[in-house]
């Protein structure tokens, strides 16, 4: 498997669906509609049987779990050409942005505006997933795995923090609107190097559509730099609401 489908997977096992079936190398993930990236099928490497049988599947998957078919593949792989072939289109309508940039970069040296606590608090729980009370599918995805939750000035930025291997996998960077500008998502970001160090993180990984440019921006200044795409796909006729 080349590195940047290793890189897919070891992303993926950072962000686990609450329902998770492998088809081969693919990945079929549900989460009660928590994000797209719980709720489609990761599409790299060989799914074991021809990709028309394996959307298939992936629909039959989806529809068993009550969320729209949707695929993730990277951009201008051999995947995605096949899944283009058989008639599936982008998922335009995601709201989040179908078209993701994946940017890998160092680790950070610390800060002393931002820690790593060892739980959520009801802060956190605000920022990262816009409710003090969760759904149990917000829980299992946000909860699983290796994970510190990272707070800015305790309630004024949170972000998640997850290891996999020797990767550092950030996700749910927030800071309140009256806080912004003040260098606390900088700070987020580099309180999570040393705790990754510590559980054998040497580098880190994160996701962001490219149509975010402020979180783009704030990533190239920290030394972030675009290693691929990936671009949600779904069947022409299905609903796109994820």
């Amino acid at each position: 498997m080349d590195p940047t489908e290793t890189l897919e997977l070891l992303c993926a096992d950072a962000w686990q669906p609450v329902t998770g079936y492998k088809l081969g190398d693919w990945r079929l993930r549900a989460a009660d509609g928590f994000t797209g990236r719980a709720n489609s099928a990761l599409a790299v490497g060989d799914p074991g049987v021809p990709v028309g049988e394996a959307l298939d599947r992936v629909c039959e998957f989806a529809h068993s779990h009550a969320i729209p078919p949707v695929l993730q593949a990277v951009v201008d792989s051999a995947t995605e050409r096949a899944v283009a072939a058989s008639g599936w289109v982008p998922n335009t309508r995601h709201a989040a942005g179908h078209l993701v940039s994946v940017l890998v970069g160092p680790l950070g040296e610390g800060s002393e505006r931002a820690e790593i606590l060892p739980g959520p608090t009801a802060s956190w729980w605000e920022l990262a997933a816009g409710s003090t009370e969760p759904s149990p599918a917000q829980r299992h995805v946000l909860t699983t795995g290796e994970i510190g939750y990272g707070v800015a000035e305790i309630t004024a930025g949170a972000v998640r923090a997850a290891v996999v291997g020797d990767v550092l996998h950030i996700a749910r960077l927030a800071v309140r609107p009256e806080h912004r500008r003040r260098g606390l998502a900088s700070a987020l970001m580099a309180a999570c190097g040393p705790w990754a160090a510590e559980r054998g993180a040497a580098r880190c990984a994160l996701q962001v559509a490219v149509g975010n440019e402020a979180a783009l921006k704030l990533y190239a200044a920290l030394g972030f730099r675009e290693h691929h795409q990936y671009r949600y796909w779904v069947p022409a006729c299905e609903d796109r609401s994820l």
